[in-house]
């Protein structure tokens, strides 16, 4: 299905940066046959501009994606490549078919021509190509149904195995869901929710499992994503206390106070485990392979962030405000001022806006020039100038300095 590309989207697909030395490396003559395929095409017939690049050739991807820049990621079992060229990434496989031994199972592959290709897809507005060489360049070719579904607005797999062939398929449901705020198709829904009873996401490792939640809580709208988890009850079958209630203003809040430098997807991962016990919590995002770092930094904002809000709210003074939030990250005091009363929450704000950007003028050489000795001491009356930076009384470097040097001699500790 499909037929000859409009001239204007065509010239729109040409005009695009990252596709500029992929349409010179299929020119040559005798050049496989290439496509760009998938979300790319998809955003194109939907007047948007597509950001992703998926480009499929029936020749060896390898040596199309040597044509094109550096490769940054190669893999060999499914031919696809990932390259960097001047204009940003693109990812290139070889057309293919897929066969899956068992559910859950890594599929088996096999050269295939475009239009087979696209019957492997997941759903199928994502089933699209558009041939860039060739007698047929220009031609649009899509999997049955997909120009339907496109045209409804609706998410559709293209066969009843999908979501048992490749159960990471049912959150990646989600993400397009709330990505881009299509239905799902009522026979698709069904299907979803027979596979999640069937337990099929217990047949695929945590760490591909994993991998698609890393995706989906990297979305532009983190909290769309998880809440479409919700409606099909992934997120439960993930762990029952796993996920966003729809009524929840919690994350939305915390969002807005989380400050630039923050994750907003480890602020979304730990939003929706804050209702999961620490140790179940710990053990799921390890069975999901999330890094160490990212595990600590998502479980301590999600089971730390009430204890927080109410030690904010009970503060007086910006240094009491940096002395609760002392050792704990970006994450955490935003869904901790999001958990406060409108005390607390104007606490959290002003140390992410403003106080956490407060440095000192003095630093433990100073204390040392001015005859404390090494140890602790040089710690206390550092965190002493701090806390009266913060609170206001000591701005200048002499201020800081007397501060801590009164400190350590109020401790009767430091003297050399």
């Amino acid at each position: 299905m499909g037929g000859q590309l409009p001239a204007s989207l065509w010239q729109r697909l040409h005009a695009l940066p990252a596709l500029q030395p992929v349409l010179a490396a299929v020119q040559a003559e005798g050049a496989p046959t290439a496509a760009v395929v998938g979300g790319a095409v998809r955003d194109l017939l939907l007047e948007q501009t597509p950001t992703d690049i998926d480009v499929v050739t029936e020749g060896s991807a390898e040596a199309l994606a040597a044509r094109l820049g550096t490769t940054v990621r190669s893999h060999q079992r499914f031919a696809t490549v990932t390259v960097q060229t001047e204009h940003g990434r693109v990812d290139v496989a070889q057309a293919r078919s897929e066969r899956y031994a068992h559910p859950g199972a890594l599929p088996e592959v096999e050269a295939a021509k475009i239009a087979v290709d696209l019957a492997r897809r997941d759903f199928t507005v994502n089933a699209l190509a558009i041939i860039l060489n060739g007698t047929a360049a220009g031609e649009l070719q899509a999997a049955p149904g997909a120009l339907d579904d496109l045209d409804r607005r609706q998410l559709a797999v293209l066969h009843e195995r999908s979501f048992s062939d490749d159960p990471t398929r049912l959150l990646r449901l989600a993400r397009y869901r709330a990505r881009l705020g299509f239905t799902v198709a009522p026979e698709t829904r069904r299907l979803a929710l027979k596979a999640i009873a069937d337990g099929t996401l217990e047949t695929v490792s945590g760490a591909r499992i994993g991998n698609e939640l890393r995706l989906l809580c990297r979305e532009r709208e983190p909290q769309a994503a998880l809440r479409a988890l919700g409606e099909l009850g992934i997120d439960r079958a993930l762990d029952p206390d796993f996920g966003l209630d729809a009524e929840d203003a919690t994350f939305a809040c915390a969002r807005e106070l989380l400050p630039a430098d923050g994750r907003l997807d480890l602020l979304a991962l730990a939003a929706a485990g804050r209702h999961v016990p620490e140790a179940r919590l710990w053990s799921l995002l390890a069975r999901l392979d999330y890094s160490a770092p990212d595990r600590e930094r998502a479980v301590a904002a999600a089971t730390g962030a009430q204890a927080l809000a109410q030690v904010l709210q009970a503060a007086e003074l910006a240094s009491q405000i940096g002395a609760a939030v002392a050792g704990a990250e970006l994450e955490e005091i935003a869904l901790a001022g999001a958990l406060a009363a409108p005390r607390g929450r104007e606490h959290a704000r002003r140390w992410l806006q403003e106080l956490r950007h407060l440095r000192l003028t003095i630093d433990g050489h100073d204390l040392l020039a001015a005859g404390v000795a090494p140890g602790p001491a040089i710690g206390l009356g550092l965190a002493a100038a701090r806390g009266a930076l913060l609170d206001g009384t000591a701005q200048t470097h002499p201020a800081q300095l007397q501060r801590a040097l009164a400190a350590i001699a109020e401790s009767g500790q430091g003297s050399q």
